[in-house]
């Protein structure tokens, strides 16, 4: 009796582990989208906390190349990967999976690390502010783990294109940084990397289309080459960006140049003069060309000529342009615009119109 009833627990015991794993993977399983949501709050977390890295040590961008050529050769790979008859199709699933997850996290990396570097660039009342918005929701898009898998991930059109943009944004605000390249050669080289990116991976697809494929690589490469012609003033021109401006009666060339007589508001006598200092952020190494442009309200009233800014300078590049009063212009709020020489707004001056003084007063 003894020895059956030692047989008999066997059974119990080898079926232990298959049916907690069973009920384990179930349970994994019934809950699988609020796991993925709840993963998607982390990894918003984890890119707050890349964003703060960001915006005090840009250095880290060289990662950013390692980081971009994973993301390319994995997702060139994955087509073949998950319609190929190398693995069996639970394998395909699992390796389908780890290769979203890892090319979500760099995704991530990147673009939460250049996020802070834009907006430091970006002129909230200019509309280089919708581009950081753009770059905020692409951000934000890949955290949302169901969003990217279910929709990103499994659209090739829509893969070459998020990447293509992910490129351009990385690469735009790299080469400036980390190899002094110009603003507007690094914006069309940024395009180059990014359409050339983004077209190897709609070829890529293993059951191919060809004429889906030439026209949403085409779009592709046109949307880019649209951007850097005449959508250059909606791009901050990262990294440089305004430390200091002021206005005044007079300027200090000795010491600076520096504002003397600081004013707040513009002068009512049509006789006097001008002058506003603005102080550009480059990093070192960093050379290009930029200028003043003064407004009334909404109409350009002085073009500055152009300057050349050498970056590396911890008190900023300091650049500063007089403006003759008339008649016209006296009391009246004015504005000065600092932009590239590709037409990227650096920043803006304001200043405010003289106080009315009525009767009385």
């Amino acid at each position: 009796m003894e020895a059956l009833d030692e047989s008999s627990e066997r059974p119990a015991t080898r079926r232990f582990p298959r049916e907690a794993w069973e009920g384990a993977t179930g349970w994994l399983e019934a809950h699988e989208t609020q796991l993925w949501w709840l993963h998607s709050l982390w990894a918003l977390a984890f890119g707050i906390g890349v964003m703060w890295l960001g915006a005090r040590n840009v250095a880290y961008l060289r990662i950013a190349v390692i980081h971009v050529a994973f993301i390319w050769v994995t997702s060139m790979a994955l087509p073949f990967i998950v319609r190929g008859g190398g693995f069996s199709r639970p394998w395909r699933r699992r390796a389908q999976l780890v290769i979203n997850y890892l090319n979500k996290n760099f995704y991530q990396q990147l673009l939460f690390f250049i996020l802070p570097v834009y907006w430091l660039s970006t002129t909230t009342s200019s509309r280089n502010v919708l581009f950081v918005v753009l770059l905020a929701t692409a951000a934000l898009l890949s955290t949302m783990d169901l969003v990217y898998d279910r929709h990103l991930a499994v659209r090739r059109v829509l893969t070459a294109l998020f990447f293509a943009f992910a490129v351009f944004a990385g690469a735009a605000a790299a080469l400036p940084i980390l190899w002094q390249i110009r603003s507007v050669p690094a914006l069309w080289m940024a395009a180059a990397i990014a359409a050339t990116g983004a077209t190897t991976l709609v070829m890529s697809e293993k059951r191919i289309d060809w004429q889906r494929t030439w026209f949403g690589g085409g779009l592709i490469v046109l949307g880019l080459f649209l951007i850097v012609e005449y959508g250059r003033p909606f791009i901050p021109p990262a990294p440089l960006r305004i430390q200091d401006a002021a206005f005044g009666t007079e300027v200090d060339l000795r010491n600076g140049p520096a504002i003397r007589k600081a004013i707040a508001a513009t002068p009512t006598d049509p006789r006097g003069q001008v002058y506003v200092v603005t102080a550009i952020y480059a990093p070192t190494g960093l050379h290009d060309r930029v200028r003043h442009v003064w407004f009334q309200g909404e109409q350009p009233i002085k073009r500055s000529r152009w300057y050349d800014v050498d970056g590396g300078r911890k008190e900023g590049y300091r650049l500063w342009t007089p403006l003759s009063l008339s008649p016209d212009l006296a009391g009246k709020a004015l504005r000065v615009d600092v932009e590239t020489e590709g037409g990227q707004l650096i920043g803006r001056a304001h200043l405010a119109a003289a106080p009315v003084i009525g009767p009385g007063t």
